[in-house]
């Protein structure tokens, strides 16, 4: 799962880079961050829905906990370099 984030990660700054950081630039990352952000959480919820009366429900529980929170530590971590990004004069 982090793999995932991180070549996302990595993904989006490339096409800032690619794209001269304009407006539309940041609202394309901003749209991704989002998308990432829910399939996280729908990652945890999936995690949370198979692990229900599991002898190890609780340990699942706080895994899938960290995935969405990481989820939506990546799409703020995104959406901030977007707007960085986007204020610095080209």
């Amino acid at each position: 799962m982090q793999k995932i984030f991180r070549n996302a990660l990595l993904t989006s700054f490339a096409s800032l880079a690619l794209a001269a950081c304009d407006s539309q630039a940041e609202n394309e990352v901003e749209q991704q961050a989002t998308a990432l952000d829910e399939a996280a959480e729908a990652d945890a919820e999936m995690m949370e829905a198979f692990a229900q009366g599991a002898p190890d429900e609780q340990a699942v529980e706080r895994k899938a906990e960290a995935v969405a929170q990481e989820g939506e530590q990546l799409k703020d971590s995104l959406e901030n370099a977007a707007d960085e990004m986007d204020e610095t004069p080209q």
